[in-house]
């Protein structure tokens, strides 16, 4: 059984150093997705809808990794990737200290050899364990990002703004314009690790001045 690690294949996309802003050119890649909005007044952790959708997410994450490993012919084993969050408002202003309004992906990279009939299987398990309103809103995509900054922000969510400041001074000071949506990589579990020590690569689109 062939074995594939996308974490250390892009160790440079998520493992970056929280010492500094690296910029980065984020290729094409596969993931699995799905989209949703928060309730007003909610926070993630506090959205029934979010953690219904999230539930959905890891299962079907973790059904195509066992499709994939237990395939009669060519079999390949991976890890799951982190969860990532892209994050917005309509019609722009998002701010990560107010979370009404907040719309949101939430996606898990995928290997490239998970075909839409993997997918599928994948989905009509889930359905058939688990059946919810979410499971209907998965989907296969592809995402290129493009030239981006990023960091690794080490603390609580709540701390972000100030990581995010230092990635606005250094766009700025590099000839840099921010574009696109705010996106959040989560290498850490809030439910088994302490606030102060969670891990979250925080990336943003750019583009030259």
């Amino acid at each position: 059984m062939k074995t594939l690690d996308l974490r250390k294949k892009y160790k440079d996309l998520y493992q970056p150093s929280a010492k500094r802003i690296s910029v980065v050119d984020v290729p094409d890649f596969l993931f699995v997705m799905i989209d949703g909005k928060m309730e007003k007044g909610k926070s993630p952790g506090e959205s029934p809808a979010f953690q219904e959708a999230m539930q959905a997410l890891y299962g079907a994450a973790y059904t195509l990794k066992f499709i994939s490993k237990l395939r009669k012919t060519n079999a390949i084993d991976y890890p799951v990737m982190a969860l990532e969050g892209l994050w917005w408002v309509e019609g722009g202003g998002f701010d990560i200290a107010k979370p009404d309004n907040w719309r949101w992906r939430a996606m898990m990279m995928l290997p490239d050899h998970i075909t839409p009939e993997m997918f599928a299987e994948a989905v009509g398990k889930i359905r058939g364990k688990r059946p919810s309103p979410s499971v209907e809103k998965l989907r296969l995509a592809r995402f290129r990002e493009g030239l981006c900054i990023q960091t690794m922000h080490i603390g609580p969510y709540s701390a972000e703004p100030a990581t995010l400041g230092r990635m606005d001074a250094f766009a700025a000071e590099n000839g840099y314009t921010l574009h696109g949506l705010h996106h959040e990589i989560y290498l850490s579990d809030p439910r088994r690790t302490a606030p102060e020590k969670l891990k979250t690569v925080l990336r943003h689109p750019v583009k030259k001045k």
